[in-house]
């Protein structure tokens, strides 16, 4: 018999409809019901692709007798953190207060109320390792609950008043300035990993926004170091096994600090993240590898990530069935020795083999490699290499497919936006603006409402109920500018300057702090407010990203002003956590640049429009806003009052108030913008 979840549109929730655990989704019914039979309640937040969240229903939450007991002491939710970033963040910032530590699946008990007052992550089945097994603690849980109520009490209260103890301050105490930014790439410089590439050590995660801080600083000041580092980082991830070597695309991140070993699942936003930063990384540097990664990233998401509706699926997750039913994490990204030669033949086999580092002991499991792309190989066949690489594809895609997330998240969609516009724009690939573009039309369609309010997410073409949170509002918003910039189509300016009031206007606090929710949304225990990214920038740094933008489309001053303000808290945090705020930081270093406004008019077709288009588009100057359309059109308002040069096509270029001489000269716009000299139709 199906538990409450069957009619719910997360795919994750939709895995334990058939639980004998009778789930609830995250819901006022919930904790009304929980008061009624005055119970605590068990709240379990996963998502569909999280490997420990799957082992733990296997061993729990699909056992009858634990489920039984469940079912009768507590009121049991279970929540996607993917589609409530809200109640994630609120109870996980209590768990990491609690143990110091945290992680999916989360476990937490509240009472009624809400309040939290017991904590975990994973619980095994039997105890082990010094952990209680789960049951140990449901046990454990009931009988303080029975019997010392007004310890549980004393306890949830005290959380609860710590919780709101914490609320930010920062915001509206001035920009962050040379120094700051400067104090920031000392900081990223003494956790730099010189000899892997990356920031810190294992696991090491791919720091998107990071490296996109220090190509804008190199961009802005020339600093060579700055751009080692990114460049570095890129082709030590590119060469590694986080990368999937055969069909694009990135892991999560690596268990190691080579880059060796991936956690396999494959997240939307980190390709959209990294597809961007490469191909920034080639803009900046016309690298071959780049463009290649950036390209094969690109064409990942569009052909296993695109949904029917257009848009874009959440994840691939990490397990696969092995071929004998069992399911095995990187079961369909790894090889041995013998299913190469099986593939390829002796010859190719062991040409194969040491190309991409597979060994005979294995570097992941069991014999198994994580195909790499080891340095210092000399200079290889390429015809080889596709052969070679074709035919593993093929036998790869034979294998039992791992499963797939196929809500479509608002955020995740905006990143995947802004990314594949650009790369399509800067590799002369028009399918992938339309895919850019597809992707933008649905967001527009079924997640915005006539009031300009996002729902959070949509799956199979329905519309989830939950409201978007800040950073759906500040990624959708980049994405459209993004979109605006390389189409020359003034309505994507428009649609993010309908988000963008309604960050304004339910988003912004006092002093120019920013909240994750919606003044009018769902009240939690406390109103989620994190500044510092986590696998994606945060939501205020991205508000505050796509506020300054919009600015600079528009001369809008209060947009300008909430940018500033929410830029105080990359102030306070650069200098002393650059790794955790490093989308702020790029988007101070846009505002330490302008950031320039960049108009080119010119005839619709005409060779000259489109090669100082072209030109603007690859400027690496950071944040430079670029409008494009015919002399006089009403498309963007960077284009009034700017008449065609001698009759010719025309560029111009002002910031903070002041313009240059408009050019119909490729060349000179190129080198008032910071364009790397890649011959425009060279690809």
């Amino acid at each position: 018999m199906p538990n409450r979840l069957a009619h719910e549109t997360s795919p994750y929730l939709l895995q334990h409809a058939d639980n004998p655990v009778d789930w609830w989704p995250w819901s006022p019914e919930a904790f009304e019901e929980a008061r009624e039979r005055d119970v605590p309640v068990l709240l379990s937040v996963g998502y569909s692709s999280c490997h420990w969240c799957h082992v733990m229903a296997h061993e729990s939450f699909e056992d009858v007798t634990t489920a039984a007991y469940m079912n009768a002491h507590f009121v049991n939710i279970k929540v996607d953190r993917e589609e409530r970033p809200d109640v994630d963040a609120v109870y996980m910032e209590a768990v990491q207060a609690a143990t110091g530590q945290g992680g999916w699946p989360m476990t937490v008990f509240l009472t009624a109320g809400g309040e939290p007052f017991y904590f975990g992550t994973y619980f095994p089945p039997e105890p082990r390792h010094g952990m209680a097994s789960f049951m140990q603690v449901l046990e454990g849980v009931d009988a303080a609950w029975t019997g010392r109520r007004e310890e549980v009490a004393e306890v949830a209260g005290r959380i609860v008043r710590e919780l709101a103890g914490r609320s930010l301050a920062h915001g509206g105490d001035g920009v962050p300035g040379e120094e700051e930014l400067a104090q920031a790439l000392l900081g990223l410089t003494r956790e730099y990993d010189a000899k892997w590439g990356g920031f810190g050590g294992a696991p090491k995660f791919p720091q998107s926004m990071v490296v996109e801080f220090l190509l804008r600083h190199h961009a802005r000041t020339g600093a060579e170091g700055a751009l080692q580092m990114a460049a570095d980082t890129c082709e030590a991830m590119a060469r590694g096994g986080i990368y999937d070597q055969l069909g694009g695309g990135f892991a999560r991140y690596s268990v190691d600090r080579e880059w060796v070993v991936p956690h396999f699942e494959k997240m939307l936003y980190d390709n959209a993240l990294l597809c961007r930063v490469y191909a920034h990384l080639w803009r900046a540097t016309g690298s071959d590898l780049a463009r290649r990664v950036a390209l094969e990233t690109a064409d990942f998401m569009v052909r296993e990530l695109r949904t029917v509706e257009g848009g874009f699926a959440s994840a691939l997750d990490a397990d696969s069935d092995d071929g004998s039913g069992k399911h095995v994490e990187g079961a369909f990204y790894v090889w041995t020795p013998d299913q190469l030669r099986e593939v390829l033949g002796e010859s190719d086999a062991a040409f194969a083999a040491q190309y991409f580092g597979v060994t005979d002991e294995g570097t992941f499991e069991e014999g198994a490699s994580v195909l790499q792309l080891p340095q210092g190989g000399g200079v290889v066949d390429a015809g080889r290499i596709a052969s070679v690489r074709q035919r593993l594809l093929a036998a790869r895609d034979l294998r039992p497919r791992p499963g797939r997330d196929d809500k479509v998240v608002a955020a995740w969609n905006g990143l995947a936006i802004a990314a594949l516009a650009e790369t399509g724009a800067y590799f002369d690939r028009p399918d992938l603006v339309e895919r850019a573009t597809e992707a933008a039309d649905l967001l527009v369609r079924l997640h915005l409402d006539d009031a300009a309010r996002l729902a959070r997410t949509s799956k199979d073409g329905r519309t989830g109920a939950n409201a978007g949170v800040l950073e759906d509002y500040g990624d959708v918003a980049e994405g459209f500018l993004a979109l605006a910039a390389v189409t020359g189509e003034g309505a994507w300016l428009e649609f993010a300057g309908f988000l963008l009031d309604i960050v304004l206007d339910q988003f912004v606090g006092e002093s120019g702090t920013l909240f994750d929710t919606a003044h009018d949304a769902e009240q939690l225990i406390r109103r989620p407010q994190d500044p510092t990214d986590n696998a994606t920038p945060s939501g205020w740094t991205a508000a505050a990203g796509a506020l300054l933008s919009y600015a600079a489309h528009t001369g809008s001053e209060a947009h300008r002003t909430a940018a500033e303000g929410a830029l105080g808290v990359v102030k306070a945090l650069g200098p002393r956590a650059p790794r955790f705020v490093g989308w702020g930081l790029a988007v101070a270093e846009a505002l330490l640049d302008g950031p320039r406004e960049v108009a080119v008019v010119g005839p619709e077709g005409d060779e000259r429009t489109a090669r100082l288009h072209r030109t603007a588009l690859l400027g690496t100057a950071p944040g430079a806003v670029v409008a494009t359309g015919a002399a006089g059109g009403g498309e963007f308002p960077l284009l009034a009052d700017r008449p065609l040069v001698d009759g010719q096509a025309a560029a111009y270029v002002c910031r903070r108030f002041v313009c240059a001489a408009p050019t119909t000269e490729a060349d000179v716009l190129g080198s008032e913008l910071g364009v790397f000299r890649v011959d425009a139709d060279d690809f």
